[in-house]
């Protein structure tokens, strides 16, 4: 547990910190959407530097948090995650969506409400490499979203979720990585087996790759949002792949997750020094 807080601590001071005046290299492309969804959530869009110059190529991801982050003051939205990898200085050139949840399971819908809002307000992108990526309670709406909207997600990566939805049925049209904590003692491991197991007896897996990590807790998946194999692994999917296959050849091992927490360390050391 000391684990856990220790590096969920260490997160929101780098949050802290990349949002400060001496650290706000980037933050006039980061901007809030506040209340213009009736109804639904508010969020933040980030925008690589080069945005302007290659918006139709530019792919777009959905960053979905945890339930820690619920709420109303959105800042807390971005505590950990894609944004904050990118404000660490981990290269993403990807248009970022990042919502935040005020309270209760993700809503398919509404997140998709984001993306048709983006269509409608100049926000151009490449509507074939979207992609989802979410841990917790994310975990659940990025299974959630996929098994409603998959004909819209190049790849897709849960961690440490499940699944909601009662038909499941469409699961296995998009590229998805499930992966779970054995030691998980915030969300059982056997909540991303469930999906799993329902998928194999569906005959629906050959876009499916999962992987439980033998005695990880629950906050340390949250490492993959600061490997750069993450989005490697994301970007190399596209809805224009025949038969859309999932990759299988590009792994992220524990000693290159182990790497990512230690250049997040380095990087706070440096903050706390400019």
């Amino acid at each position: 547990m000391k684990r856990i807080l220790h590096q969920f601590s260490l997160l929101f001071i780098l949050f802290c910190y990349s949002f400060s005046p001496a650290c706000a290299q980037g933050t006039d492309l980061l901007s809030a959407k506040k209340n213009v969804i009736p109804g639904g959530y508010n969020f933040w869009v980030y925008t690589p530097e080069d945005y302007y110059y290659t918006q139709e190529l530019t792919p777009l991801i959905l960053f979905l948090h945890g339930a820690s982050l619920c709420g109303r003051d959105m800042n807390r939205a971005l505590r950990y995650g894609t944004v904050a990898a990118i404000k660490m200085g981990l290269d993403i050139p990807a248009l970022v969506i990042t919502p935040q949840n005020p309270g209760g399971s993700w809503n398919p819908k509404k997140l998709n409400d984001i993306l048709e809002w983006l269509d409608n307000n100049d926000y151009a992108y490449d509507h074939n490499r979207i992609y989802v990526l979410g841990m917790s309670l994310g975990g659940y709406g990025t299974l959630d979203f996929v098994g409603t909207y998959p004909e819209k997600v190049a790849a897709a990566m849960a961690l440490c979720g499940g699944c909601t939805l009662k038909d499941q049925s469409r699961m296995g049209e998009a590229p998805l990585w499930i992966i779970h904590g054995t030691a998980d003692r915030s969300v059982s491991v056997r909540e991303s087996q469930n999906v799993v197991n329902r998928m194999k007896q569906a005959g629906i897996t050959s876009r499916l790759r999962f992987d439980w990590l033998p005695g990880a807790s629950h906050g340390a998946l949250a490492r993959y949002f600061y490997a750069a194999k993450t989005y490697e692994w994301l970007f190399s999917h596209s809805l224009l792949d025949p038969d859309r296959p999932v990759r299988r050849d590009i792994d992220i091992t524990k000693a290159e997750l182990n790497q990512a927490y230690r250049e997040m360390e380095k990087r706070l050391e440096q903050l706390e020094t400019e």
